[in-house]
């Protein structure tokens, strides 16, 4: 099982697309994806220095882009990709990365969002002074209670002791003053806090933006920032993209999510390392590969070979079927299960697991064609439940 995964915003550092700027294909469309952004991502991608890089209203662009063309250059027919990624997945801005390589939405209506991701988290950053420390060590539990007693956000949990707080100057301040007890705080180099109630005027622009987007089910499951599960309806993907602006980033989920698939090899589009750093540490035996220069493609490539084997969104399209989108156990709604004919949106049941349980739609609705699992059954992330045929459609 192989999973692709797309850094968020401190991946990048200077001049890391200079090499890929030798090739005139990659050139040719980080030129186009550059009008499209209204940026100049090539200068920004090689010659730009830090502090440049550290505006959100340049970096967030500079990473989709990245993103997607090293996407593009690993698979350049990208249908091959269909049939070799079991998932996708991005790190918060990665997550607009994620969504256009599973072809939910263009890569042009991705860098306009981004574009406009990051123009609004810059404003809303400079409403008030805020920022985000790095928690690394530390009880968990310990962790969490002194971000709580200041006020602060656990912004970005990325697994086993690795926590983001976010919060005002003074909570910071506060924080450093009276620390979780065997931890290491880093102050971070970026403009506000993001992913917390701070980013909420942000929330309402994006949101007005995505209405008008024209958005399809993802060809391959996306793992959600926000709780870990499979996305598989391209609407709801969507609003999940908008929203996580303002909520936190909940990687340490995605990653028990990527383990519950099987995963055996995970790929980090450029600028790589970052995400693949955290699973060697959370995912042990898993295999990873950073893939940060062009010369790196045929290994690459090599990896995609050891690991792919596609999903099985590739032979059962996401518009005649429901799947799981956790780990747990399935229970059906009894209604549901009697009936022949289900409309759009209708609850056919739920997961549930130690931690919650998930209520299950039909996003399409249609024509029950055969129930796939049984009340009781186990399942896990992404696992077909209900094969639906759409109304008027012979």
């Amino acid at each position: 099982m192989l999973v692709i995964v797309a850094p968020g915003q401190g991946a990048q550092t200077p001049g890391f697309l200079t090499p890929w700027m030798e090739d005139d294909v990659f050139a040719s469309r980080l030129h186009w994806l550059s009008a499209v952004a209204g940026l100049d991502l090539v200068e920004h991608g090689t010659v730009s220095d830090a502090d440049t890089l550290r505006d959100t209203r340049v970096a967030q662009p500079l990473l989709v882009a990245a993103g997607l063309l090293g996407s593009l250059a690993l698979f350049p027919h990208p249908a091959d990709a269909f049939g070799r990624v079991g998932a996708v997945a991005g790190h918060s801005v990665g997550e607009l990365t994620a969504a256009a390589g599973a072809r939910a939405i263009t890569a042009e209506q991705a860098l306009v969002l981004v574009r406009e991701r990051g123009r609004a988290m810059a404003s809303a950053a400079a409403t008030t002074a805020t920022g985000m420390t790095a928690v690394l060590g530390g009880e968990r539990e310990d962790v969490l209670a002194t971000l709580a007693r200041h006020g602060l956000t656990a912004a970005n949990d990325n697994g086993p002791g690795q926590v983001v707080a976010a919060g005002t100057t003074e909570q910071l301040a506060a924080l450093t003053a009276d620390p979780p007890a065997k931890a290491r705080l880093m102050p971070l180099a970026v403009a506000g806090a993001f992913h917390t109630e701070h980013m909420a005027p942000a929330v309402g622009h994006v949101a007005r933006l995505a209405a008008s987007v024209s958005v399809h089910d993802p060809r391959i499951p996306v793992i959600s920032n926000h709780d870990g599960h499979i996305v598989h309806e391209g609407r709801d993907l969507l609003q999940r993209l908008v929203a996580q602006i303002a909520r936190p980033v909940r990687w340490d989920r995605c990653l028990e999510t990527m383990a519950d698939l099987g995963v055996t090899g995970i790929l980090e589009v450029p600028p790589a390392g970052t995400l693949t750093g955290i699973a060697k540490r959370a995912l042990r035996g898993v295999e990873t590969f950073a893939l940060k220069t062009p010369d790196q493609l045929d290994a690459a490539r090599d990896f995609v070979d050891r690991h792919g084997e596609g999903s099985l969104l590739t032979t059962t399209p996401t518009w005649r079927m429901v799947v799981s989108p956790a780990k747990g156990t399935f229970h059906v709604d009894a209604d549901a299960r009697d009936r022949d004919l289900l409309a759009a949106g209708v609850e056919i049941g739920g997961v549930s697991s130690l931690r919650d349980r998930v209520a299950v739609t039909a996003p399409h609705g249609g024509q029950v064609v055969e129930w796939l699992v049984e009340d009781g059954d186990p399942v896990s992330p992404g696992q077909p439940l209900l094969r639906l045929h759409p109304e008027g459609v012979e």
